[in-house]
């Protein structure tokens, strides 16, 4: 594609940061850069601990076997996300409970508070596409039933984050990146203790290779913490070269019929919109050199899941209907105008 639809934006900082670790000797997680990006991201979400590993599945993975969630639980999952929030709860041996979305793809409380049961150990609200969740609402409903909040931030570097636990990935496509990579943030000291436990083999301080639970080799290597602290040093311009591209979207793309604007959203992750001729939409695109994406399908339609019934109504629609269009850090405006051009050009065609 000659426009892709995300491209990580690495440069000058990043190889420093690399140069610096291989000269080292220091490339795996025994290294400083590790703890150096651990502490910064912590200190930039305002939380006390931080907790890096391999991607951010893992760091789901970790947030919930440290919170003890495993056979005969149940944890709260939106409809609309990538199959690896159900796939973290899986992994652990619980059961994922699907709920529906609201218009703004994130988790509907309502409707979370309904599917609670005896069961339910825990929600994890997905902060979809840089959109927060109602996450006042969600604290509420931990409160009144003694939930633990594992807190999907993936896609939302950048979002204020209040949970138990706050997981985040460092994919390529990400606001900030590793190539790959994961962090949890936490305030609770004992959840981070447990969580670097786990992810490193649950090895004792004896060293003495006897591993008294089930554990996972999880680390983040050194080479991946330089880049990300490197990432993480720029996100505030990152931010806010998103915002520019979100506003120039918003004014070139307004008043089309047949294009209906998604929700507002606290940060930007991927640009999206609703149209009903969705696919025709994508496949115009793809033929004038520009990637999409489309929306997560709803879990409850994922074949592994499929004894969870019909999906819900509104992630059903919103799947139907959404598309992402190409967003990434280094995105210029004469990619952007191209994106723009094309998406008009459809509708011109087609109005």
């Amino acid at each position: 594609m000659a426009i892709q639809a995300s491209r990580p934006e690495v440069g000058p900082a990043e190889l420093r940061y690399l140069t610096e670790v291989i000269e080292s000797g220091w490339i795996s997680s025994a290294g400083p850069f590790v703890r150096r990006f651990e502490g910064a991201f912590a200190e930039y979400c305002g939380r006390a601990h931080g907790v890096s590993c391999s991607s951010g599945t893992a760091a789901l993975v970790l947030a919930l076997r440290a919170m003890g969630i495993g056979p005969g639980d149940e944890v709260i999952v939106p409809e609309c996300t990538f199959v690896a929030s159900a796939w973290a709860v899986t992994y652990t041996g619980a059961t994922p409970v699907f709920v529906d979305v609201r218009d703004d793809l994130t988790i509907d409380p309502s409707l979370a508070e309904a599917a609670i049961t005896v069961r339910t150990k825990a929600i994890m609200p997905v902060h979809v596409h840089g959109r927060r969740a109602d996450m006042a609402a969600v604290m509420r409903l931990a409160f009144d039933y003694n939930l633990r909040v594992v807190e999907d931030a993936a896609e939302a570097h950048g979002v204020p984050v209040v949970g138990d636990v706050a997981c985040f990935s460092l994919y390529a496509n990400k606001i900030i990146t590793a190539g790959e990579g994961g962090v949890c943030v936490t305030d609770d000291p004992r959840l981070a203790e447990q969580m670097r436990h786990l992810r490193g083999m649950a090895i004792g301080p004896e060293h003495d290779f006897l591993h008294r639970k089930l554990a996972y080799n999880y680390r983040m290597t050194g080479l991946q913490a330089a880049v990300a602290l490197a990432q993480l040093e720029r996100i505030d311009d990152f931010l806010a070269r998103r915002e520019e591209i979100a506003g120039y979207y918003d004014k070139g793309l307004a008043d089309l019929t047949g294009l209906t604007p998604m929700p507002p959203r606290e940060v930007l992750w991927m640009y999206d919109v609703r149209s009903a001729r969705r696919d025709e939409l994508r496949a115009f695109l793809a033929e004038n050199g520009v990637e999409t994406r489309p929306f997560f399908p709803p879990m409850s339609r994922q074949p592994m899941y499929l004894d969870q019934g019909w999906p819900s109504l509104n992630a059903a629609r919103l799947a139907a209907e959404g598309l992402c269009l190409p967003t990434y850090n280094g995105m210029t405006r004469a990619e952007q105008d191209r994106v723009i051009d094309r998406v008009r050009a459809f509708h011109g065609r087609n109005s």
